[in-house]
């Protein structure tokens, strides 16, 4: 099945392989997914599934409507583009087993927050010269602009900031392996995001 599922990053781990090599994986919560809503062609203009995420937060009245209406428990809405949706209806629980061990998927989550930063550190640039020439300016950026032509700093330009806290995509990464009895989805490697936070997981949309 082509679409995807909603988690909760609960940390990292390892698994060993049979001829002793150990995996690193994060282990994803994906409990308390159902389906919501099924857009079509004929009604939407576009096929999707509508995936609810079971939460505590507090909801809008038109979002508590939208659940009443459906008879489905409140929850955060996340839709999903799939022409697969012929086996799905309103309220059905999905679960860990929609992915296979050993398929590729794309992971995206927030990534954790690091305060303001400067260019070493937010875009890897080098450091000046430590030397008695170089006066309070070991770690600062170089020049920023062209002189009169064009006169100012070109937008995108690389300087300090806020870094991290940004929606990010993490992609091909393989499952390694299922935990049903639990709904867990271990998947090779690191995903965006600290512990707890919140994290989508769909089929990879570069390698099958």
């Amino acid at each position: 099945m082509s679409i995807g599922l909603v988690g909760k990053k609960s940390g990292m781990s390892r698994l060993f392989q049979e001829d002793g090599t150990s995996v690193p994986v994060t282990v994803i919560s994906v409990a308390a997914n159902f389906v919501a809503d099924i857009k079509t062609h004929e009604k939407h203009g576009y096929s999707a599934v509508v995936v609810s995420k079971n939460t505590s937060k507090n909801l809008t009245k038109s979002s508590t409507e939208f659940f009443k209406k459906q008879n489905i428990s409140n929850g955060e809405l996340f839709e999903f583009r799939t022409e697969d949706t012929d086996e799905l209806k309103v309220g059905k629980h999905l679960t860990a087993d929609i992915f296979e061990v050993g398929k590729m998927v794309d992971v995206t989550g927030t990534s954790k927050g690091k305060g303001y930063a400067g260019v070493i550190k937010r875009h890897n640039f080098a450091m000046q010269d430590a030397t008695h020439g170089n006066s309070l300016a070991h770690r600062a950026h170089g020049s920023i602009g062209q002189c009169q032509t064009p006169g100012r700093v070109w937008k995108g330009k690389k300087m300090s900031g806020h870094m991290g806290n940004v929606r990010q995509t993490t992609q091909n990464l393989k499952v390694q392996k299922i935990d049903l009895e639990n709904n867990f989805i271990l998947i090779k490697g690191a995903v965006p995001g600290p512990n707890g936070s919140e994290v989508t997981i769909k089929p990879a949309t570069k390698k099958s």
